[in-house]
C-alpha cells in the first residue's frame, strides 16, 4: 500500500480532533443536566424559565478545563455537537418584512386613491403569485391609471435626491426594489444581532429565497415569550454623547472600595467552605471581580497602572471614551452594575453600554469589549433619536476608504448641527438596541442633514452600519407570520429507544461480520467505528446540527461502510480462489473493488450535494450527514481497512488468511442462475404490487400525511404531573382515526400541545366540538384523569385545555417545491453521472427507472399497510427516510453495473448480452445479499423496539432495502439488457 505513513498520520490527526470536539459535547450535556436539576420541583417538574435562567448565568463562565486552556459555557455550545429542532425541541419562527409598509413609506404616505387602489390589488395577486410585490404593484397601478407615472407618487420631498418628476417609471422601479431588498436586509442584519446574543442556543437565521421572509430556528428555546420580545421589539436607533473617562473614575474609585470591603467580607465567610469554591482558586481561574481589587487601587491615577494587572479579572484599560473588558467577564460586570449600591455611586446622568461586537483579539485568543459611559440628556434620553434619519449609503472618502453617507430631516439637521457643534473633539455613539455599533470623533460642526461616517470600515461593515442607521427611515414592521413551538419530535424515551435499537444493530452486524468473515470481520468492524466516529466528530467540527434527518444518513453510510468492506473481501476470496497469495490477492482485491466502491460512493454524494443545494429542512439535514458520511465510509473502508488487511496478510502463517468461517464456506458458491430469464415475471410481480397500491391510495384519498403538511387543529392541555409526550400520541391517534397527530411538549414538562388533522377539512363549530370531545376522551382514557374547565385549577385528579386554535401547515411551501427540485435534480445528476462513467444510455435509463420502481413501491407498501391497519404518516421524517432508500438503492444498483462494464470488456465476440448479464449479478449476488442483510438488522430491530415515533420511518426502511436489492437484480439490470438488446437490433437495422 502505498503513503501508508501518510494514512496513519491522517487517520490519528483526525482521530485527536475528533476527540477534542466531542468533549465539548459532554461538558455541554453536564451543564445542561445541572440546570434542569436547578430547575426540577420537587414534583419532578421543569421550570423552563428556571432553566433558561441559570444557563444564562453560566454563559460567559468557564466550564471546562482542558490541559490548562478553559472554555466558558458559550464557547462549550458554539463548540459542541448539536442536535436539530426534531431531536431536542425549541422555537421556529418565520417573519415577513411588509412590501406594502416601504412603499407606502417611500411615498410619503401618499393618499391618492389610485395609488392605494394598485396597492389593495397587489396584495390580492401576491397571495397566489411568485412574482416580486413591486412588480404586481406596479402592473396593477398601470392597469388603473395607463397613462399615469410613478415619479408623481414617489417624487417627494424623502426622495429628493433620487426620483425627480422626470424620472421614468423603470428608475423609481429600481429604485422600490432596491428599498424592499435593503428593508429585508437590515431586518436580517438586525435580528441576527439579536439573537447571537440570545445566550444558550446555537440559532439558525436565514433568508428564505425570493421571498421577504426570514427564518429563525433556536434549538432548545422553551420560552416562547422571550423569543418573541427578542424577535419583534422596534428597532431602537439612538444618537447618544460619550462621556469622558476623567468625567466617571471618581466614580469607579468609589464602587472600587465597596468591591474591596465585600471581598474581605467573602474572604471571612468562605474560609470553612470545600477548596473547590474559594474565591481565591477563583481568583487562579481569573474569575473574581474582588480579586483583582486586593491591591487597594483607589486613586484615580492609578486607573492607567491597574491595565498593567494582566493576571486579575476585570483588567480596566483606559481608552478614548470607555474600558476594555475581556468578552468572558461581561455578564459579572452586567451583574456588577445591577446592583443597588453600585448605582447609587454612579450619577444619575450616566449609563454605561457594550460594544456590539469585540473589538480586539489578543494573541492568546481573548476577545476586548469596549463599555461605553454614555451621558444621559434632560430626561434620561438620548442627544437624538433615529427617527430623524432618512437615508443611509455606503459610499467612499476622498481617500478611496469605505465611509457611510447619512442624510436627515429638517429637525434632525438642527439638533445635529448642535450636538456636532458642542461636542467637537468628543466621540458621539450611534446605538441600536443598547449596543454601540460605533462612536466615531467629531471633526467639527455639521451644518444641514448630510453627515459622513468615516472609520476603520470595511466595505461589507459600512453596508451594514448603513442599514443600522436606515432601521428607523421607514415603516417596515417586521411581523410573525409562522411560529411553531417545538417539543422533541422524539421524547427522551424514544430518543433512547431509538439509541438502543440502532446500537443493538450494529453489535448484530459486528457479531455477523465475524461469524462470516472470521477476522476480515473484525477488520470492517473497526472500520465501521472508524467511520461512526469520524461522522459525529466531523459534524461537531462543523457545528452541524444532528437530525432525525441526520440519523437517517447515518444508517445507510453503515449500510455503505459495510458494503465496501464485502466487495473487498469478496474480491479477495476471488483472487485467492484463483491461485494468488495472500498478499497478491489483497492487492488485487482492492484494486479491483475501488472501481465499485468508488462510483457508488461518487453517485450517492452528488445526490447528497444536490440535496444540499437545493433542499431546505430535513432534505439539508440529511445531505449534510450524508456527505459526511460518504467520504467517512469511503476512507475507513479504502485505506484503515487495508492497513489492518496488510498488517494481518505480512504475518500470516504459510502466506495464508482467513476470511472464510464454516458458516460463510459454502455460502454463493457457483452460482449460475439465470436472473434474466424471471424479468417478464418480476417486471408482472412489480407491476400488480404498484398497480394494487396506487389503486388502494387513491381509494384512501391519497397519502396519510402528517400535520407537517396539512396543518391542523391545536390544543395546549395541562396536567398535575409530567405526562411522557411519545405514549399519549399513541393513545390519540386511535381517537383521532388515525389521522396525523403531534403531541409536544409546551413551556413545561406536564404542558403538551396537541396538533391534529383530524377534521382538518371541516371548519364548522360541530367540527371543532367533535375533535374537542375526541381529545378529551382520549387523554381520560389515558391518564384516568377527569377534564375541567380551565376556569378551575388543576388538582391531582384532573387535566384542562388552556387553549386551542386551528394552524395552517408547518412546512412552507418554498420547502416542498424545494424539495421536489432536490428529488428530480438528483434523479437527473445520477442520470447524467452513469451515462458518463458507463458510456451508455441503457445503463442510465435502467438506474433510473430502477429508482422510480423504488420510490414506488415503499408508496405502495404504506397504502397496503394502512389497509391492514398499519397507518404510518408521510411526514419530514418519511422525506428522510425515501432520500435514505434512493441512496442506498442506487448504490447497490452501481455496484451490479460496474460488474457487468468488467465482464463486458473481458468477453468474446460468442458471449451473449444474456450470459455476461447473469454471470455478473451472480458474481455479485455474495456481496448483495451480505450488504443487503447487514443493513437490514440494523433497520429491523430499529422497527421493532425504537418505538411508535420511529416505526413509519424504519417501516419505509425496511421495505426500501427489500424493494432496492430486489430492483438492482430484477429490474434495473434485466431493463438495461433489454435495451441493449433492442439498440443492436436497430444498429443492425
Amino acid at each position: 500500500m502505498r503513503n501508508k505513513g501518510f494514512v496513519i498520520a491522517l487517520t490519528v490527526i483526525v482521530s485527536l480532533l475528533c476527540i477534542y470536539y466531542l468533549s465539548f459535547t459532554l461538558v455541554s450535556r453536564g451543564v445542561q443536566n445541572d440546570a434542569k436539576l436547578y430547575a426540577t420541583d420537587a414534583n419532578g417538574n421543569v421550570n423552563f424559565a428556571k432553566r433558561q435562567a441559570y444557563e444564562d448565568s453560566v454563559w460567559r463562565e468557564p466550564v471546562y478545563n482542558l490541559m490548562g486552556l478553559t472554555y466558558t459555557y458559550q464557547q462549550v455550545k458554539e463548540t459542541e455537537l448539536n442536535l436539530g429542532l426534531d431531536l431536542q425541541g425549541g422555537m421556529h419562527v418565520t417573519l415577513e418584512v411588509s412590501p406594502v409598509d416601504i412603499i407606502k413609506g417611500l411615498s410619503g404616505n401618499s393618499k391618492d386613491a389610485n395609488f392605494l387602489a394598485a396597492i389593495d390589488d397587489a396584495k390580492k395577486e401576491s397571495r397566489t403569485s411568485n412574482r416580486s410585490f413591486t412588480n404586481l404593484f406596479y402592473d396593477a397601478y398601470k392597469k388603473r391609471v395607463p397613462n399615469g407615472k410613478l415619479s408623481d407618487i414617489f417624487a417627494n420631498s424623502a426622495n429628493k435626491d433620487r426620483i425627480s418628476y422626470g424620472s421614468s417609471d423603470n428608475d423609481v422601479l429600481k429604485i422600490l426594489n432596491e428599498e424592499v431588498e435593503q428593508a429585508v436586509d437590515r431586518s436580517f442584519n438586525i435580528l441576527r444581532t439579536r439573537i447571537d446574543r440570545f445566550g444558550t442556543s446555537q440559532p439558525n437565521i436565514q433568508r428564505l429565497a425570493g421571498t421577504g421572509r426570514i427564518q429563525v430556528e433556536i434549538p432548545g428555546a422553551d420560552n416562547p415569550e422571550r423569543v418573541r420580545k427578542l424577535l419583534q421589539s422596534a428597532a431602537k436607533l439612538e444618537f447618544w454623547r460619550v462621556a469622558e473617562f476623567q468625567d466617571f473614575a471618581p466614580s469607579l474609585n468609589a464602587i472600587n472600595s465597596v468591591l474591596v470591603a465585600e471581598k474581605k467580607v467573602e474572604a471571612q465567610t468562605t474560609e470553612a467552605t470545600d477548596q473547590e469554591t474559594k474565591p481565591e482558586e477563583q481568583k487562579e481561574d481569573g474569575n473574581d471581580l474582588a480579586a483583582q481589587l486586593e491591591s487597594d487601587q483607589t486613586d484615580t491615577t492609578n486607573l492607567e497602572n491597574l491595565a498593567a494587572q494582566q493576571s486579575e479579572l476585570f483588567t480596566l484599560i483606559k481608552a478614548p471614551g470607555g474600558l476594555i473588558y475581556d468578552l468572558n467577564d461581561t455578564t459579572r460586570i452586567n451583574q456588577l452594575f445591577r446592583k443597588s449600591e453600585v448605582k447609587a455611586l454612579l450619577p444619575a446622568n450616566m449609563k454605561f453600554l457594550w460594544s456590539v461586537k469585540p473589538i480586539q483579539k489578543l494573541n492568546d485568543g481573548t476577545e476586548l469589549m469596549e463599555l461605553y459611559a454614555v451621558a444621559r440628556e434632560r430626561g434620561g434620553k438620548a442627544a437624538l433619536e433615529g427617527d430623524v434619519v432618512t437615508d443611509a449609503r455606503q459610499d467612499f472618502d476622498e481617500r478611496g476608504r469605505p465611509d457611510v453617507n447619512m442624510q436627515m430631516n429638517a429637525s434632525g439637521s438642527k439638533r445635529w448641527r448642535k450636538i456636532t457643534g458642542e461636542n467637537i473633539g468628543r466621540r458621539i455613539a450611534i446605538v441600536l438596541d443598547d449596543y454601540v455599533y460605533t462612536a466615531p470623533v467629531v471633526n467639527g460642526e455639521i451644518p444641514g442633514g448630510n453627515s459622513s461616517i468615516s472609520g476603520n470600515f470595511t466595505i461589507e461593515e459600512a453596508k451594514d452600519l448603513a442599514n443600522i442607521l436606515k432601521a428607523g427611515t421607514l415603516p417596515a414592521p417586521t411581523t410573525i407570520v409562522e411560529e411553531a413551538i417545538i417539543g422533541p419530535t422524539l421524547g427522551k424515551e424514544a430518543q433512547l429507544q431509538g439509541i438502543t435499537s440502532i446500537v443493538a444493530g450494529l453489535v448484530m452486524v459486528v457479531v455477523f461480520m465475524i461469524a462470516y468473515y472470521s477476522k476480515g470481520g473484525l477488520v470492517a468492524n473497526l472500520a465501521l467505528i472508524f467511520n461512526i466516529f469520524f461522522i459525529l466528530g466531523i459534524l461537531a467540527q462543523l457545528n452541524a446540527a444532528l437530525t432525525l434527518a441526520g440519523i437517517a444518513g447515518i444508517v445507510l453510510t453503515i449500510g455503505m461502510a459495510i458494503d465496501a468492506n464485502v466487495l473487498i473481501f469478496e474480491r479477495i476470496k476471488e483472487e485467492m480462489a484463483g491461485g494468488l497469495n495472500i498478499q497478491e490477492a489483497v492487492k488485487k482485491g482492492y484494486n479491483k473493488a475501488f472501481s465499485s466502491i468508488f462510483d457508488s460512493n461518487v453517485t450517492t454524494l452528488l445526490m447528497g450535494a444536490l440535496l444540499y443545494t437545493l433542499g431546505q429542512g430535513p432534505v439539508k439535514g440529511f445531505a449534510v450527514t450524508l456527505m459526511i458520511g460518504i467520504v467517512c465510509s469511503f476512507f475507513s473502508a479504502v485505506f484503515i481497512s487495508r492497513l489492518f488487511i496488510d498488517r494481518m496478510s505480512k504475518r500470516a502463517k504459510e502466506a495464508k488468511i482467513s476470511l472464510e468461517t464454516p458458516l460463510s464456506k459454502r455460502l454463493f458458491k457457483n452460482l449460475h442462475f439465470d436472473f434474466l430469464s424471471k424479468r417478464k415475471l418480476a417486471y408482472t410481480l412489480s407491476t400488480i404490487f404498484i398497480t394494487i397500491g396506487m389503486v388502494i391510495l387513491v381509494m384512501q384519498g391519497g397519502l396519510n400525511l402528517g400535520v407537517d403538511f396539512t396543518g391542523g387543529r391545536t390544543y395546549v392541555v395541562q396536567f398535575p404531573d409530567k405526562v411522557v409526550a411519545s405514549d399519549l400520541k399513541t393513545e390519540l391517534g386511535r381517537d383521532f382515526e388515525d389521522a396525523g397527530t403531534e403531541v409536544k411538549t409546551f413551556g413545561a414538562d406536564n404542558v403538551l400541545k396537541v396538533t391534529t388533522s383530524y377534521l382538518i377539512d371541516d371548519d364548522s363549530d360541530e367540527a371543532n366540538a367533535q375533535v374537542q370531545k375526541a381529545l378529551i376522551d382520549g387523554v381520560q382514557k389515558f391518564t384516568g384523569l377527569s377534564f375541567v374547565d380551565n376556569s378551575k385549577p388543576v388538582t391531582a385528579k384532573n387535566f384542562t385545555i388552556e387553549s386551542s386554535s386551528k394552524v395552517g401547515a408547518t412546512i412552507a411551501d418554498d420547502i416542498k417545491t424545494s424539495s421536489t427540485e432536490a428529488f428530480i435534480g438528483g434523479l437527473i445528476v445520477i442520470f447524467l453521472y452513469i451515462f458518463i462513467r458507463f458510456r451508455k444510455m441503457s445503463f442510465s435509463l435502467g438506474a433510473i427507472i430502477a429508482l422510480f420502481h423504488d420510490s414506488l413501491a415503499v408508496i405502495s407498501a404504506f397504502a397496503i399497510a394502512r389497509l391492514l391497519g398499519f397507518a404510518y404518516e408521510v411526514d419530514q421524517v418519511f422525506i428522510a427516510a425515501m432520500l435514505t432508500i434512493i441512496g442506498y438503492s442506487i448504490n447497490d444498483t452501481v455496484v451490479v453495473f460496474d460488474r457487468i462494464r468488467e465482464m463486458l470488456g473481458l468477453a468474446t465476440s460468442k458471449s451473449d448480452t444474456k450470459t455476461v448479464f447473469n454471470n455478473a449479478i451472480n458474481s455479485t449476488m455474495g456481496r448483495t445479499l451480505m450488504t443487503s442483510l447487514t443493513t437490514l438488522l440494523v433497520v429491523l430491530i430499529l422497527f421493532i423496539f425504537g418505538g411508535e415515533v420511529l416505526r413509519g420511518f424504519s417501516f419505509a426502511l425496511l421495505v426500501g432495502i427489500m424493494v432496492g436489492t430486489y430492483s438492482s437484480i430484477f429490474i434495473a439490470t434485466p431493463i438495461v439488457a433489454d435495451l441493449s438488446k433492442k439498440m443492436k437490433k436497430e444498429v443492425k437495422a
